[in-house]
């Protein structure tokens, strides 16, 4: 589970990691009355769970309080990547000399733990990475060990970060340990005219395995889960929102997340991940087809499923009830292979539906939806 900013910053704050002040709100004439209490100035920041939020425009800063009340009205109700901002943080501005980037994440292949560190932090962090990859620092972090003060002051020297940042990474590190997190990132972290570090913005993603041991986060996650994964969750369907164009629906977490690794090495990005599950019914998967199809990021679809449990004809007869019940306007691409496949291919094959097209492979058919994406 992703947590929004102001949640992150607040398990930073309860760790010890400095934040600047700020205070949450859903209301423009109580963004008002915060940025007076923050001193006149304030960034006013949509709350959504996705990147590119001041590219967006969803980050601004207000000059007083009425231009933080208007400032507030023109972000509320913005769409950004799919997400509909309804609500906001405004946070006290500081003066900042220099912007890094740190984070701690998950490393499946290694089996352990990744620090990514980084003196050229901001908004720009991905185009650093990619054509500047020696100015970011990876660091593996012994699970056992975990970041001590030498293991900080490590990770602080391979990235070129000042010496006291090394105190926050130890602080970092406990709230990954504390809060069952796959990953916590603060970007950017800040040094200020003043010689302070401030954690400016954060990420910080939850093992949902780990629910049953951090329960204070279960009310709050139903108030402000993504509209279209709450819908997702009402009809039993395991349906994560992602930044990107092609929808994904599979049966199985692992082919669910091979497909999206190939989506992307298509050039494409994907929009979600949907397992339908082993055992899926027709309904399930018409279910599964409306949540998809009705994020309007949305540029094509690829349906990739080997048939087990789940036998195939099903799948098909499940991919018409969808098209008949919500009649999209977005290409399908369907690959179907194992159980029932020449069954459930024959079923498509004889209703030709315009919109959708099957195609033999997986790697062929994340191909054709990436290039359905991309003409759409």
């Amino acid at each position: 589970m992703d947590l929004y900013e102001h949640q992150a910053r607040q398990l930073f704050q309860d760790h010890g990691i400095p934040v600047p002040r700020a205070e949450v709100t859903r209301s423009p004439k109580q963004a008002r009355e915060i940025a007076r209490r923050l001193g006149g100035r304030a960034v006013v920041k949509a709350q959504v769970k996705t990147g590119g939020r001041g590219k967006a425009g969803g980050v601004r800063l207000a000059a007083d309080p009425a231009a933080a009340e208007l400032t507030a009205r023109q972000i509320l109700g913005m769409d950004i990547n799919g997400h509909r901002v309804g609500t906001l943080m405004l946070a006290e501005p500081v003066d900042v000399a220099e912007e890094f980037y740190v984070s701690y994440v998950l490393d499946r292949a290694a089996g352990g733990f990744l620090a990514i560190a980084s003196a050229q932090g901001g908004v720009d962090i991905e185009e650093v990475a990619a054509h500047h990859p020696e100015a970011v620092a990876r660091i593996p972090v012994d699970r056992a060990e975990g970041v001590t003060s030498a293991k900080a002051g490590e990770i602080a020297r391979a990235a070129g970060l000042p010496p006291q940042t090394a105190d926050v990474l130890v602080r970092l590190w406990q709230v990954l340990v504390d809060e069952d997190a796959l990953l916590v990132e603060v970007n950017p972290l800040v040094r200020t005219a003043q010689g302070q570090v401030l954690a400016l913005d954060g990420k910080v993603t939850l093992d949902d395995n780990a629910r049953f041991r951090q329960t204070r986060w279960g009310a709050d996650d139903a108030e402000h889960r993504d509209p279209l994964e709450s819908e997702a969750a009402a009809r039993g369907i395991n349906y994560v929102k992602l930044d990107g164009e092609v929808g994904i629906i599979g049966n199985g977490a692992g082919l669910v997340m091979s497909t999206l690794d190939v989506v992307a090495g298509c050039g494409a990005r994907p929009a979600d991940f949907l397992d339908i599950g082993g055992g899926a019914s027709a309904e399930v998967m018409a279910d599964a087809l409306s949540v998809v199809l009705a994020d309007p990021a949305v540029r094509s679809v690829l349906v990739n499923v080997f048939g087990g449990i789940t036998a195939c004809d099903t799948v098909a007869d499940g991919i018409l009830a969808a098209v008949d019940r919500i009649q999209p306007t977005k290409p399908l691409v369907v690959r179907l292979d194992g159980n029932n496949a020449a069954r459930g291919r024959a079923i498509l094959d004889a209703r030709a539906h315009p919109l959708v097209e099957q195609v033999a492979t997986m790697d062929g058919a994340a191909r054709r939806a990436a290039e359905l994406a991309h003409t759409a």
